[in-house]
């Protein structure tokens, strides 16, 4: 199996310093600050990151699940908000909310939803979090 890269170089000092990640296959890359990660300032942030990585994780886990289980997805769109807070240890990701919505020809809601729920507790990226961050899943099928 592949290892996946990237690369992050921090300039200067925490409040006024700034930073800068590429991801290793050159896809993408982008720009942070403290303000950008803690303000909600514009930038992006190692937040945001894990979050599309858990949102295209959870998609192509569910789109397989519902595969083998012989419902296959026209569609499947996650949105995926990762929360830091501080907390009495310093900052922290606490949460992770997960809006996942389907086109699933000849499935039932009960059995997408049923399909989330098993997608989000075995995607790699909800393993790697399991157990340091709460997931919140809404799953439902799209009209």
């Amino acid at each position: 199996m592949p290892t996946s890269t990237a690369k992050a170089v921090w300039n200067g000092v925490l409040r006024s310093g700034n930073g800068e990640y590429e991801a290793g296959s050159g896809a993408f890359k982008g720009a942070y600050t403290f303000a950008s990660r803690f303000e909600g300032k514009g930038g992006t942030n190692p937040e945001e990151l894990i979050a599309a990585a858990h949102a295209a994780c959870l998609s192509m886990a569910l789109s397989a699940g519902l595969e083998k289980d012989g419902t296959p997805a026209t569609r499947i769109s996650t949105e995926a908000q990762c929360t830091i807070e501080k907390g009495d240890a310093g900052f922290g990701i606490t949460t992770m909310r997960l809006t996942v919505r389907g086109v699933v020809p000849g499935l039932d809601d009960a059995g997408f939803k049923q399909a989330a729920e098993g997608a989000k507790e075995n995607c790699p990226v909800s393993k790697a979090l399991k157990g340091n961050v709460a997931f919140v899943l809404d799953a439902a099928l799209e009209a």
